[in-house]
């Protein structure tokens, strides 16, 4: 009779502890998966950014050319593209455009333009050495060699830029993922090829 007792009095202190073990486990898949994502969309919308040069000092002041004010060859020119892709999905549908630009300081940025693919949990831009291949052997490859971030993805819609660090050789560089640091996995990537 007392052990009919005992186990009554265990059963609720059991499925308490169960409870809270299976709302641990769902709190835990939520902050992993950050299901929310995949119904929101963040929009970015940046103009190209200019590079512009230093102004030249005043004729006469230390540094000046001794011109009568006229721009600088390096004013005059625009901003250049180096180098171009076009985004292939990969774990999510990835449309747009990837340019390496070089601005008028000559400094470069990685534009996105015309991006559209999935939210995700911590995705990052990266450069990479690796090869754009189609399918999900292309899936996982962007980590096994060389690669650099450029931050966290500002949007997974729209047109932003990304700065690339003085430098960086370009030439080791063939390719941009957009990639989820979390699954390690890329969204979609683009080769990038001379302009």
């Amino acid at each position: 009779m007392g052990t009919k007792r005992e186990s009554g009095r265990r059963r609720p202190i059991v499925v308490g502890v169960a409870l809270a073990v299976a709302a641990a486990v769902v709190a835990a898949g939520l902050l992993l998966f950050e299901p929310w994502k995949l119904w929101t969309d963040e929009t970015v919308s940046e103009a190209l950014p200019t590079g512009a040069p230093a102004a030249p000092a005043a004729p006469g002041t230390s540094g000046g050319s001794g011109t009568s004010g006229a721009p600088s060859a390096a004013a005059a020119q625009p901003p250049q593209t180096v180098a171009r892709g076009t985004f292939i999905s990969h774990e999510h549908e990835t449309k747009g455009t990837a340019k390496v630009v070089r601005l008028a300081d000559g400094s470069h940025t990685l534009r996105l333009e015309g991006l559209d693919t999935s939210n995700g949990p911590d995705l990052r831009v990266w450069l990479t050495d690796a090869p754009v291949k189609p399918g999900t052997e292309g899936w996982k490859v962007f980590d096994d060699g060389k690669h650099i971030s450029l931050g966290k993805l500002k949007g997974n819609k729209g047109d932003q830029n990304y700065e690339i660090p003085a430098g960086l050789d370009l030439a080791t560089y063939t390719s941009v993922t957009i990639w989820c640091d979390r699954f390690s996995v890329s969204f979609g990537a683009a080769e990038l090829a001379k302009a």
